[in-house]
């Protein structure tokens, strides 16, 4: 619960490059400061906030975005999640042109980035990082030798990656196992996919899919050397890391030491 500075912001400092961390970017007495580098173009990476007008007219080229998805698809707060969970198996890197929109603006390039059968969003996020950095030296190096060319997004293809929130991650059994399998992969490291058990909220961190196991959603069919077997309305999810409300992430093995679950105890079904 401490304010610690980021990689990013320490790196700076050791170069003695100035860092601004305005409360907004509405405040002319910040949009004046800004404009006082002259800067030939401004790059945002997972800022959050849709730039004021008079900030994305402040540079001579404008405002690049580096985006983690292929847009127009996932276009909004959470791309990277939202590939995951629905089952996408390609995503990747856009740098777009910003305007006034959410991730509305003419792209400049695309990176293509395969989804691996285990990324979690953290695994997803730390490959996207580095096609980021390198497609955006890419645009700027165009940039800089004329050569750079927009395209325009076709609006009737996008989505919307809507921001996340712990609800949602909430296990439901009814639910197919591939459908929880990803939700467990997609939650992780936030807001972590859970189940409640006798009103305890147990966090899921890791699972596989069986197919071949089938019973009443949310029943545990059997605990085994693998996992926690549980039902789900079409197969079953193992699940292998757990975590209890102020524990520790546990394999399972370890995690039962400490919490009392067998075999025909149900989980509750949303």
């Amino acid at each position: 619960m401490q304010l610690t500075p980021s990689p990013v912001k320490l790196l700076a400092e050791q170069h003695n490059i100035p860092v601004l961390q305005p409360h907004t970017l509405k405040s002319v007495e910040i949009q004046h400061q800004l404009a006082n580098y002259q800067a030939d173009v401004m790059v945002v990476a997972a800022y959050g906030l849709i730039l004021p007008p008079p900030v994305l007219q402040l540079s001579r080229h404008g405002c690049l975005n580096i985006h983690a998805s292929l847009l127009p698809r996932w276009r909004g707060a959470a791309p990277i999640q939202r590939a995951i969970l629905a089952g996408d198996e390609v995503t990747g890197i856009t740098i777009m042109q910003m305007d006034e929109g959410l991730d509305t603006g003419d792209t400049l390039l695309k990176k293509i980035c395969l989804i691996a059968p285990d990324d979690t969003a953290q695994t997803l996020l730390e490959k996207l990082s580095e096609h980021g950095a390198e497609a955006i030296l890419e645009v700027l190096q165009k940039m800089q030798h004329g050569t750079l060319s927009a395209t325009a997004q076709d609006s009737a293809q996008a989505n919307y990656a809507n921001k996340l929130n712990k609800i949602e991650a909430q296990l439901n059994w009814t639910q197919s196992a591939g459908q929880l399998e990803r939700a467990v992969r997609g939650y992780n490291p936030f807001p972590v996919a859970f189940a409640k058990f006798n009103s305890i909220p147990i966090k899921i961190w890791q699972a596989k899919i069986l197919d071949d196991m089938h019973g009443e959603p949310g029943t545990i069919l059997a605990i085994d050397k693998h996992g926690i077997q549980v039902a789900c309305g079409q197969g079953a999810l193992c699940l292998e890391m757990l975590q209890r409300p102020n524990g520790k992430v546990l394999p399972f093995n370890q995690f039962l030491q400490g919490f009392n679950l067998k075999t025909g105890d149900r989980f509750e079904v949303i």
